[in-house]
């Protein structure tokens, strides 16, 4: 016996893609940077993702960073291995991003955050 399955899948239009981009757009990010003190590397990272932050996820983002040196039980605790090391808790799914987050595209990637066609390009 086959089942018509073409029913109950929600056709591709612009109006359902704009739907997607329109929740995302609200969504609220909860992001953890572990660093390790203020090494050049620590330091780009942090600039880095508050640039990000700024730029795409103004108003709608919490960032927490940790200092793996004032707080060495904060790595247990999340199995942080690799420092910088940013952890994006909300929206779900959980993703981890290793190194200095200087790859701004791999990070909006990762985020979720949809670009238009005239922002691609920076």
């Amino acid at each position: 016996m086959t089942k018509d399955v073409s029913r109950s899948i929600e056709p591709y239009s612009s109006k359902s893609m704009e739907a997607r981009v329109a929740d995302r757009a609200s969504e609220f990010y909860t992001l953890r940077l572990y660093i390790a003190g203020l090494t050049p590397r620590s330091t780009l990272a942090v600039d880095r993702i508050r640039t990000i932050c700024d730029r795409y996820l103004s108003g709608r983002y919490d960032l927490t960073v940790i200092d793996l040196y004032l707080h060495p039980e904060a790595a247990r605790q999340a199995q942080i291995v690799v420092i910088p090391t940013l952890v994006k808790q909300t929206p779900a799914p959980m993703r981890l991003f290793v190194g200095d987050m200087t790859d701004e595209k791999r990070i909006l990637r990762g985020l979720n955050i949809i670009l238009e066609p005239s922002e691609s390009s920076r």
